[in-house]
């Protein structure tokens, strides 16, 4: 992916890139409410207020609710960045620091009691609001760290809030200014090549400022958006349910795909010239069992499966090949290796793992070299991932697929550093802090099957140097929470990438970042340096150097365990037209078909 995407900023100075997937004139009707696509989420949502979230599952639905300025062209590989509500490409002047978005006329909200009867047109003064909330301190942005230092004014008005306890909307920014009704410009603090990432990010889709005031308290349960879908049903933690926005404008399935890749010519056939969008509902269940996953995948009550690796050998046979049940019921798959990183990170600020101390460094890069990362990959993933050798994974600018990790498994290698730094073993046999106070060591967890899995195979790693480990069971929400306090000791989790840029992932490290995106709260005085650099170059050898040293010099503090990334197998079922799992994009069936339920209820 190094080339293509890298050049949003070429792209960017070379031409307008207009998606004519979203042209206008487009008839909304083909949107069939006999349509009905039915998913599965394995990890409950939190909310729907785009500038409040932050896992996958919450921001795949506000995708389709909320619209940006960007966004990605569907079929597209390497991911190429395409208007959304511009007009256009911005224009970039400036030496690159400033940035111009002509927005499309005639895009309108959804109805709502917020606008009392009115028709409510998206224009720049939206964006400027948008963008404002990330740093009133009352929404606890966890994406604020995408803005913060770049636009001059919006640091300064979240510091008066904090002493006031109100942030100022009214304020005038001369740097994100709404230059007209439908002209948006945004100048930075520097030149940045990663910015239009940022402004396609769905967290920062717009919103109306009357809707945010008219729900105090309430705007995770009421989104309104100018997008293919609003939120019609939503019981927490259980049931979503979207239909089709009737007032949304409709665009036509044009997208060209990959030269040469068949599966891209046959979804094109089968689409190419559909008014969009034909799916006129779609209905979520939140499912965290993969057993239930896979029981409603199998009995037909569920459209597309993202498979979970236990069930690998029940969808395929020794030979890799999909099962004859599945063959005969003409299901299909589309896999491919994710741009994410799975890994776990100890917390700076734990009096036990944390800190530079030699010693503190020499337990966490023992606990690294200790873990069974090949049982990780054979066993519980079913061989469903690859190893991870760097934080920023394949297919995404800054990936270098040469680099090797330090921290290879290496259990001697582990028990002797453990040695080295006064973490003898007791009479137990485990080992104690080298002050002689037992050493504990407590992971946060979840209850699955697979967290599970993953707790014995940390406590087989840790038992073979000697270290005792405790899990603290609680639900994802409060681990997340504990972790942004800086409360978590050790805790596993994944990243994919929001856009397709090694400093997506480098920013999880980045000490300014702590309590945001950085949960590991890792403030490295020269990884920050290296950071900083990286992210004042365009893409270039220079910058993909800096991309290593940040690489090397986590894995020299260990900072985190890095682990993997998986293996997507989707399996979708025969009545479902034109899925491809997007690298960035999760709500595609923005850009799908499907049979109608009365044309389809034989098979199903």
């Amino acid at each position: 992916m190094n080339g293509s995407i890298s050049s949003a900023g070429r792209a960017l100075r070379c031409a307008a890139l207009v998606l004519a997937a979203l042209a206008a004139g487009a008839s909304f009707a083909a949107a069939d409410p006999s349509k009905v696509l039915r998913l599965t989420f394995e990890v409950a949502e939190s909310g729907f207020d785009p500038v409040r979230v932050s896992d996958n599952y919450s921001a795949t639905v506000n995708e389709a609710i909320f619209e940006r300025l960007l966004t990605y062209d569907y079929l597209a590989r390497p991911a190429k960045l395409v208007p959304m509500v511009a007009d256009a490409m911005p224009e970039v002047t400036d030496d690159g620091r400033t940035y111009t978005f002509k927005l499309r006329k005639g895009i309108y909200f959804t109805p709502d009691p917020a606008f009392k009867g009115a028709k409510r047109e998206l224009v720049a003064r939206d964006f400027v609001y948008s963008f404002m909330r990330f740093f009133d301190p009352a929404n606890r942005a966890p994406y604020a760290f995408m803005l913060e230092g770049r636009i001059k004014g919006l640091d300064e008005l979240a510091a008066a809030a904090k002493k006031t306890g109100r942030f100022d909307y009214d304020a005038k920014l001369p740097d994100l200014v709404a230059v007209d009704r439908h002209t948006l410009r945004i100048t930075l603090a520097r030149a940045d090549n990663t910015f239009p990432f940022v402004v396609a990010h769905t967290s920062f889709g717009a919103v109306a400022r009357e809707v945010i005031e008219a729900y105090p308290g309430e705007t995770d349960a009421h989104p309104v958006g100018t997008g293919a879908y609003k939120l019609a049903e939503w019981k927490r933690a259980s049931r979503i349910v979207l239909t089709a926005n009737p007032d949304y404008r409709g665009f036509t399935w044009t997208f060209a795909g990959t030269p040469g890749d068949t599966r891209d010519a046959a979804l094109i056939e089968a689409m190419k010239g559909k008014a969009m969008p034909r799916i006129g509902r779609v209905e979520i269940s939140v499912i965290e069992e993969f057993q239930t996953q896979w029981l409603a995948f199998r009995n037909k009550q569920a459209d597309l499966l993202n498979l979970p690796s236990a069930f690998r050998t029940e969808a395929f046979d020794a030979d890799d090949r999909l099962v004859p049940a599945l063959v005969n019921e003409k299901v299909s798959v589309y896999s491919f290796i994710a741009p994410e990183i799975v890994y776990a990170y100890f917390n700076f600020r734990d009096p036990v793992v944390g800190g530079f101390a030699r010693e503190k460094v020499a337990l966490r890069r023992a606990m690294i070299l200790a873990y069974r990362i090949d049982d990780d990959i054979d066993v519980i993933r079913r061989r469903m991932a690859v190893r991870a050798q760097m934080p920023v994974p394949a297919g995404v600018v800054g990936h270098d697929p040469s680099y090797r990790t330090l921290n290879q498994y290496d259990p001697d290698l582990a028990n002797r550093l453990l040695d080295r730094f006064g973490y003898q073993k007791g009479a137990d046999g485990y080992r104690r802090l080298p002050d002689g106070k037992p050493l504990v060591i407590r992971f946060a967890t979840q209850g699955t099957v697979v967290d599970r899995e993953h707790n014995e195979l940390w406590k087989k790693s840790l038992d073979a140097i000697g270290i005792r480990v405790e899990f603290a069971v609680a639900p994802f929400a409060d681990n997340l929470k504990a972790a942004k306090a800086c409360k978590a000791m050790v805790w596993e989790s994944a990243w994919g990438a929001d856009y397709p840029d090694g400093d997506n992932f480098m920013q999880l490290l980045y000490g300014p970042n702590t309590g945001q995106s950085n949960n590991g709260c890792y403030e490295s005085k020269a990884f920050d340096a290296f950071y900083e650099k990286a992210r004042a170059l365009p893409d270039s050898p220079e910058r993909n150097r800096l991309f290593l040293e940040m690489s090397r010099q986590m894995e020299v503090d260990g900072a985190w365990s890095l682990h993997l990334s998986r293996e997507r197998r989707w399996l979708i079922r025969p009545w479902v037209r034109g899925f491809k799992r997007h690298p960035i994009l999760h709500a595609e069936w923005q850009y799908m078909d499907m049979e109608p339920a009365s044309g389809a209820a034989e098979t199903r």
